[in-house]
This record gives structure tokens, C-alpha cells and sequence, in this order.
């Protein structure tokens, strides 16, 4: 199906047209097309850049896809003081844990290969105070499914907070505003689901991730927060993978 913002008379490259379409990432689709396994309407495209109509059909050959079934994907028990992607100089990148001696005993894949963390990036950050699952992924399917405008993939949180308003605790009000009602940057945020696990945590389960969206959705309604821990991606729960080790995952496992 094309994307209902582009005319069906305006023509657009064929690799945002695959991105748009979750076939691959605008990356990916270049590089398919190059090595020639690209078809369009029944015809193989080699040219960068190529523009089409939305309304064409596009066909993968049997090498792209089983390039696209060898992707790998990986999750890390992040560590505070990490930071998700490439930092300033005082500051070291989570990717540095991912290596043989920190790979999970208990996972049951192969063991880290040359290659595997080639293209890979991280897909949904955590910033360097917060902890928990952070994904990595050289799948661009599945990153856009997790990140995209529109994804509806639940990503939740444990959070502790510190009450700093004038009341004795939370007013119920501003809990209900957590769960919806909050703006950032004067976009409403969409509905999340915010509640109490105990006197001073919170469960999130958000559908977005804006930067530091939490932290900042805690402040509008006077409260501190001293940790943050997501713990679960889609289907995906950190379960009792250890702080700073990692595993590999499958996209089931996700989605």
C-alpha cells in the first residue's frame, strides 16, 4: 500500500518508497539496489536515485531476503553512566558492552561473530542516568516498527520518584495527567498508562519516546525522578538478563 501523503502522480525515489512501504530502511534499500535485487513492475532497478510512482509493485530477490533473515539484533541490560549512542569524549557508548565476555551465559544463540555489529544501531535510547533494555539493531524494519511516527509498540518503565509539590502526596488529578493531558513543546503527548506500584515508584507504559520524555512529564507535576529502568519493549521483558550483559533476541521475541 502506498503512503496515503504522496500523490498517485508524483513520482518519489524507490528507496524512501521502500522505507515508507516497512520492506527495508531507506540504508538497506539503497544497498539492495546497488548489488541489483531490486525489481520494479517485474524489472530490476540498479540505478541510485531511481524515481517511481507509488502505486508500483516491489520484489525483493531471494538474496536480499535472506540477507534481511541473517540481521542480527541484540539487547543490553544497560548500565547508568552509559550513554545509548556515539558521545561526547568523556562519555563511553553503550555499544562497548557488547562483547564476548559480556554475552548473557544463559543465552542459547550463537556467540558474537565478526560482522555482527556491522550497521547496527541502537533503536530507542536511554539516556545516561536510566537503565534497562536497550535495543540494538541492524534490522530497519524493525527499528521503524519500535521508533516509527506511528508505532504503537508499548515500551514500559519503572520509575521512583520523589513528591516535591506543596501537598502531602500526588494529587489524584495530576496522576490522571500523567496518564493523559501533558504537552512537550506544545504537542499534546499521546495516552500513556501511569500508575502506582508502590509509595515511591510508578509504572509507565508509553506508545512515543521523546527525549528524556519521563523526567520531563514527571516535572510538569512536581515529581523528582531518582530512577529510571525500562524493563519491557513490546513483547520483550528483561527478565533476569544481568546489568551490563546482553543477548541476542529474534524480532517474535519483540513483536
Amino acid at each position: 500500500m502506498s503512503n496515503s501523503r504522496n500523490s498517485p502522480n508524483e513520482k518519489l525515489r524507490l528507496s524512501k518508497l521502500m522505507s515508507e512501504r516497512g520492506i527495508c530502511s531507506r540504508r538497506e534499500a539503497d544497498e539492495y539496489i546497488a548489488q541489483g535485487y531490486v525489481s520494479v513492475d517485474g524489472v530490476v532497478v540498479t540505478e541510485m536515485g531511481f524515481k517511481v510512482l507509488p502505486t508500483v509493485k516491489i520484489s525483493l530477490s531471494s538474496q536480499a531476503m535472506t540477507q534481511q533473515n541473517n540481521l542480527i539484533t541484540i539487547m543490553l541490560n544497560k548500565p547508568i553512566g552509559y550513554v545509548s549512542a556515539q558521545p561526547e569524549p568523556r562519555y563511553t557508548p553503550a555499544i562497548r558492552l557488547i562483547t564476548d565476555e559480556n554475552q548473557w551465559t544463559e543465552d542459547n544463540q550463537s556467540r558474537l561473530k565478526m560482522g555482527d555489529l556491522k550497521n547496527i544501531a541502537v533503536t530507542g535510547r536511554l539516556d545516561i542516568d536510566s537503565q534497562g533494555i536497550l535495543l540494538f539493531t541492524q534490522d530497519g524494519r524493525l527499528a521503524k516498527k519500535i521508533i516509527g511516527e506511528n508505532t504503537e509498540i508499548e515500551k514500559e518503565y519503572i520509575v521512583r520518584v520523589v513528591y516535591i509539590g506543596t501537598e502531602r502526596k500526588l494529587p489524584t488529578e495530576k496522576l490522571k495527567l500523567l496518564n493523559h493531558g501533558l504537552e512537550l513543546e506544545g504537542q499534546k503527548l499521546k495516552p500513556a498508562e501511569v500508575s502506582w506500584i508502590n509509595d515511591d515508584q510508578l509504572k509507565f507504559v508509553l506508545r512515543e519516546g521523546k527525549k528524556r520524555q519521563i523526567r520531563r512529564m514527571c516535572e510538569l507535576v512536581d515529581l523528582k525522578v531518582t530512577g529510571l529502568k525500562r524493563v519491557r519493549l513490546g513483547n520483550l521483558k528483561l527478565g533476569h538478563l544481568p546489568e551490563g550483559q546482553w543477548r541476542f533476541v529474534s524480532t517474535e521475541e519483540i513483536i
